[in-house]
C-alpha cells in the first residue's frame, strides 16, 4: 500500500485529463487552496452523492478560497457522461493507471463482501497555495463527507 500523506507533506504534482480531454494540473494557485478528492467510480450511488454534495457546496467553498478537483480511475468518456448527467461544475480527472492515487496514498488494499482486492480508497487531500498538505483524510464516507470537511476546514454554510 502506498504511504499516506499527512499535514505538512509536499503534495505530489500531477497533470491529468479532465472530462473534456484537456490537461489539468495541480499547480501552485496563489491565494487558493485545492480540495483533491479521490472516488472509486463515476455514476455509482455513493460517488454520485459525494460529487453532487461538492457541486452543491462549490460556491461557498470557492468563496472561502477552495477549488475542487475530483479524481477517479474512470476513462475520460465516462467522466464526461457523469459531468453531463449530474451537472457537475468542477473538474473531474481521469487517473486510469492510478499513479496519482498511489502517490497520494489513495490506492491500496480494500475488502468488500469478504473479498480482498486492490482499488481506490475514497480519500480527500486539501492542498494549500504553496503545494503543502493541509488535511489528509482516508477511508471517508461518501454520504456526509463534504459537510464534515466543511466543518473541519471551518467553512460556514
Amino acid at each position: 500500500m502506498a504511504e499516506r500523506l499527512t499535514a505538512g507533506d509536499n503534495a505530489p504534482g500531477f497533470t491529468l485529463k479532465d472530462s473534456t480531454g484537456k490537461d489539468t494540473a495541480l499547480a501552485p494557485r496563489p491565494g487558493r487552496n485545492t480540495i483533491v478528492y479521490f472516488y472509486p467510480a463515476a455514476a455509482t450511488p455513493g460517488c454520485t452523492k459525494e460529487a453532487c454534495d461538492f457541486r452543491d457546496s462549490l460556491a461557498s467553498l470557492q468563496s472561502a478560497g477552495y477549488d475542487v478537483l475530483g479524481i477517479s480511475p474512470d476513462p475520460v468518456a465516462k467522466l464526461a457522461a457523469f459531468v453531463d448527467k449530474e451537472g457537475l461544475t468542477f473538474p473531474l480527472l481521469s487517473d486510469a493507471d492510478h499513479a496519482v492515487a498511489e502517490a497520494y496514498g489513495a490506492w491500496g488494499e480494500k475488502k468488500n463482501y469478504g473479498k480482498t482486492y486492490e482499488g481506490l480508497i475514497r480519500s480527500t487531500v486539501v492542498v494549500d497555495p504553496d503545494g503543502k498538505v493541509l488535511v489528509a483524510q482516508y477511508n471517508v464516507r461518501a454520504t456526509g463527507h463534504v459537510a464534515k470537511l466543511r466543518k473541519d476546514l471551518k467553512i460556514d454554510s
